[in-house]
């Protein structure tokens, strides 16, 4: 099943419309900083942000929704998840710390949202479960559950600078690393009576596993730009420069048989001029 245009869900940036299996060009968004060398008496200065960055994510589809005011139980919480995607949430890392104090992110999140072109359905990695991370202090009855719910999802980012030809590994992570399971958070979700609908995209968060060659952002791989990112050929990176093409990819391994999601594919373009 390929996704053309499907309906942006709750508080996410709409994915790209053409679900492009090659490389979707992003333009780098335009910011207020907060920058160390703004003095705070001084006007915020406008311009192009400095410090785009990925977050390797995963999402799921919801299938059935949900009545309006009728939250969902965790133990129906399966019945409404239909398929997965892999996710590049891109962020601005200049512009969300200007803007998430005291509000969160915003403009820092929304500019652009990259999906995979092929949507998983959960049949299908069911095969590939395995044991929920143990959680503590124990979450509250209503998100618990006994039943496993996280994946054996083997992930990768690579980026790929002009004049290269190839991507180069920054990150191998996994999403079984994450802590909060989808039922836990679809559940949490409609906690409040949030009416979820068919179509609806649910992000994971960054998955980041506990070796520093998978963190699933360049914000920590480069340990807040402290530290380059080595790419070869005398190329590094701290953060995303424009010509810039970041590829991930992930699969289930099966005995003789793999499942994928196909590639997740995005390039940094310039800056637009200001409208």
């Amino acid at each position: 099943m390929t996704v053309s245009a499907p309906r942006p869900g709750p508080a996410r940036a709409a994915p790209c419309p053409h679900a492009c299996p090659h490389a979707c060009p992003r333009a780098r968004p335009s910011r207020q900083p907060l920058v160390p060398d703004v003095v705070a008496a001084k006007p915020p200065v406008y311009g192009p942000s400095k410090l785009l960055d990925i977050e390797l994510e995963m999402a799921f589809f919801v299938g059935p929704g949900n009545r309006l005011g009728e939250p969902i139980p965790i133990s129906k919480a399966q019945e409404h998840i239909f398929g997965m995607v892999l996710m590049n949430d891109w962020s601005a890392r200049d512009i969300q710390r200007w803007e998430y104090v005291p509000l969160g992110p915003f403009l820092g999140k929304s500019f652009a949202t990259t999906i995979s072109p092929w949507v998983v359905p959960m049949e299908a990695l069911m095969p590939f479960v395995v044991p929920n991370p143990e959680q503590d202090p124990k979450p509250l009855p209503y998100l618990c559950h006994d039943q496993p719910y996280t994946f054996d999802i083997k992930l990768s980012v690579a980026l790929r600078g002009e004049g290269m030809s190839q991507g180069v590994p920054i990150c191998k992570s996994n999403f079984k690393h994450m802590y909060w399971t989808m039922l836990q958070q679809l559940t949490h979700h409609s906690v409040n009576g949030c009416n979820l609908r068919p179509g609806d995209l649910l992000a994971s968060g960054t998955i980041s596993g506990p070796e520093p060659d998978s963190f699933g952002s360049m914000l920590e791989l480069s340990w807040r730009g402290t530290q380059p990112i080595e790419l070869g050929i005398g190329q590094t990176r701290r953060f995303l420069q424009d010509g810039d093409e970041v590829i991930i990819t992930g699969h289930c391994q099966g005995d003789g048989y793999r499942v994928g999601f196909g590639h997740c594919t995005g390039k940094v373009l310039p800056a637009l001029p200001p409208a």
